[in-house]
């Protein structure tokens, strides 16, 4: 098996057809002979490349004549000061008979949606909205899986400038309150309940329990999924989908445009202490952003068939719906990604002709081990791409993507996050792709590698940097009026330089390798999670005083991937047995979602913390880890740290 080191590609583009990429199409008409010199001129000319964007992917709207105002802040810059334009008109410009979106939920369900039909949906739920007094700048919030509804409802809220903002339905009761408490919608859509690997499961006495708690609410609509007329009795201010629907006329869609910066999204990232955060993304950020990665970096074109696992509480939701407006149909699918004995997403793929495939490094790694063959059992003739993201995919992902789907298509590990709602670094079409490597920093994207004196380094690992502004920064976040939290989030490790804690390095093919988080925050099976979410269930229980929680490298030795491991400092005379573990499970997961839940519990004397009271999860995470521990002398009890080493139930 080849080293990561490699420098024999595992894919080259094909050089009869790169020139129909619409990357190559782009570079030839921006006058630029290779990638690094159209890179170059997008990163030192920003207003130049992105109103080339603007023009070259066909955004909808009045652009204005000035792209960038105080070019030199961040945060600060201000992109087309003078545009007009709204997200769901550019997702909604075609309006004919072919598919928009086709939808499975697991085997259970089969749906599909012309392009006139969601059109006219969009319409009848804008009406629903209205009713209900949303408008410009009211939030509506979405605690549903990825159904066709959902699309609905989000772009409804969006054609009337209103914010939209959403969670899938396995978060529990305290998770969904901390999120949508904070932004207090008017408007709630949930779902009666869900599949997930062929079990139903119900979800309307969770509905009503996070109504009741939403005092903010003045309607719910419920949408059926496991039952044709959910009972939505229990549920203050409910109707059915259905039935709001059929209280409102289709008719033709007055798009409100508004401001570049006009707040479209909030989507929620956890930290390490407190509740999520509310990162605010705009309407013009979020839909260029997405134009240049869909269509230049993922060659996504018209009639295109485009599919990403995710559920609505991750961004890469945001990312995959956005390519309504380059034309292609969205391939959406709810449920467990190894129904019907593993290969149901690749029977999708077959069935529905897809020529985009966006999963995680997590899933690439799981349909490994499951001994998957899809190149061999299915028809993936279309298939043109495959995109991983979530956490870093592993060499030896790259090898079975390339032994096992299909010698002849572009592999896009991308990375970004959350707080972007996009990439830092990603596929194209142009590119060969190295074994575990990125192919390349996006475009208009000045991303750098620094040490921790903030000097660039080659070849080496350090701080993933960038250090120019870009269209989908955050307006900020929500309830921060003087940008405190939002400065403290990005900006604080290096002046004037966007720094999110992704360790990184930077190859001698102007690749990138990504090798995990640099911070706190947990990355587990590729979901990014904040650990304050963890501590604030844990230590609600009395038997526990203090808690600490980290992501192991799992299996060891390898950094494509953790496992959660919380310690816990328990009362006097207190021990940790089988039942309080299962009783701190049981907690986590009934208030957060299965994904922050443990997979270890290891008891412990005391808990490292600074002089200032703040506990160190980066000093335990690297004497799990063997790694020197730096600014020892800043801890008050360092000798706590002895109680996290070699400790033999993280062997196992």
């Amino acid at each position: 098996m080849p080293s990561i080191a490699d420098s024999t590609p595992l894919w080259r583009p094909d050089p009869a057809t790169v020139g129909d990429t619409r990357m190559a199409k782009f570079m030839q008409s921006t006058g630029h002979g290779s990638y690094e010199e159209l890179w170059r001129w997008s990163v030192d000319q920003p207003a130049a490349f992105w109103s080339s964007v603007w023009d070259f992917c066909g955004a909808v709207g009045e652009k204005g004549t000035t792209v960038l105002a105080e070019g030199d802040r961040m945060p600060g810059a201000r992109w087309f000061p003078e545009a007009r334009l709204n997200y769901a008109e550019n997702m909604l410009q075609r309006r004919d008979d072919s598919d928009a979106l086709v939808f499975w939920g697991e085997a259970k369900v089969k749906r599909r949606l012309t392009r006139d039909r969601l059109y006219a949906d969009v319409s009848r739920f804008i009406g629903v909205l209205r009713a209900a007094g949303v408008g410009e700048g009211d939030r509506v919030a979405g605690y549903l899986p990825n159904l066709p509804e959902t699309l609905i409802a989000m772009l409804a809220t969006a054609s009337l400038g209103a914010i939209w903002s959403s969670a899938s339905p396995d978060f529990g009761v305290q998770g969904v309150l901390d999120r949508f408490g904070q932004i207090e919608p008017k408007v709630l859509v949930c779902v009666d309940g869900y599949w997930y690997n062929g079990k139903a499961v119900d979800c309307l006495a969770k509905n009503a329990e996070v109504v009741a708690q939403m005092p903010s609410l003045v309607r719910t609509v419920v949408v059926p999924y496991l039952a044709a007329t959910p009972d939505v009795g229990r549920i203050a201010h409910a109707l059915t989908w259905d039935a709001a629907l059929a209280a409102q006329p289709a008719g033709d869609i007055p798009f409100r445009r508004v401001a570049f910066d006009h707040p479209l999204f909030i989507m929620f990232s956890s930290g390490t202490t407190g509740v999520p955060k509310c990162i605010v993304h705009c309407h013009g950020g979020v839909l260029l952003q997405h134009l240049k990665e869909q269509q230049l970096h993922s060659d996504v074109r018209p009639g295109d068939r485009l599919f990403y696992y995710t559920t609505c509480g991750w961004m890469m939701w945001n990312w995959l719906v956005s390519g309504l407006s380059s034309g292609a149909t969205l391939l959406l699918y709810d449920g467990s990604p190894f129904a019907c004995s593993g290969t149901i997403l690749f029977d999708y793929a077959q069935a529905e002709r897809m020529t985009h495939f966006g999963t995680s490094a997590k899933y690439i790694d799981a349909a490994a081990k499951l001994g998957l063959t899809p190149g061999r059992t299915h028809d993936l003739g279309a298939l043109r791409a495959v995109f991983s993201t979530g956490s870093p995919l592993s060499p030896e992902g790259f090898d079975w993507v390339y032994r096992e789907i299909k010698q002849d298509l572009l592999l896009a590990s991308i990375s970004g996050g959350t707080d972007i709602i996009s990439c830092f670094v990603l596929g194209n079409p142009l590119l060969p792709v190295y074994r575990g490597e990125i192919q390349c920093r996006g475009l208009g994207m000045a991303v750098d590698v620094f040490d921790e004196n903030g000097v660039p380094v080659r070849g080496e690992k350090g701080e993933l940097v960038c250090t120019k502004p870009f269209p989908v920064m955050p307006v900020g976040f929500w309830n921060d009026p003087d940008n405190r939290k939002y400065r403290a989030a990005y900006f604080e490790r290096f002046a004037n330089i966007w720094c999110h804690g992704d360790f990184s390095e930077l190859t001698e093919h102007g690749g990138v390798i990504i090798y995990g988080r640099s911070d706190a925050t947990l990355n587990p099976g590729g979901v990014r999670i904040g650990t304050a979410e963890i501590y604030r269930q844990v230590e609600q229980l009395p038997e526990i005083l203090e808690s600490l929680v980290i992501g192991q490298d799992w299996p060891p030795g390898k950094s494509d991937d953790v496992r959660v491991v919380l310690f816990v400092k328990l009362q006097e005379g207190v021990a940790l047995d089988a039942a309080l573990v299962d009783r701190i499970k049981k907690r986590i997961k009934d208030n957060t979602t299965p994904r922050h839940v443990p997979a270890r519990v290891v008891q412990v004397q005391d808990i490292p913390r600074t002089k200032s009271g703040k506990i160190v999860e980066l000093a335990v995470r690297n004497v799990v880890h063997h790694q020197p521990v730096k600014n020892v002398e800043a801890l008050a009890n360092p000798e706590a740290l002895e109680f996290f080493r070699d400790r033999e139930e993280l062997a196992r």
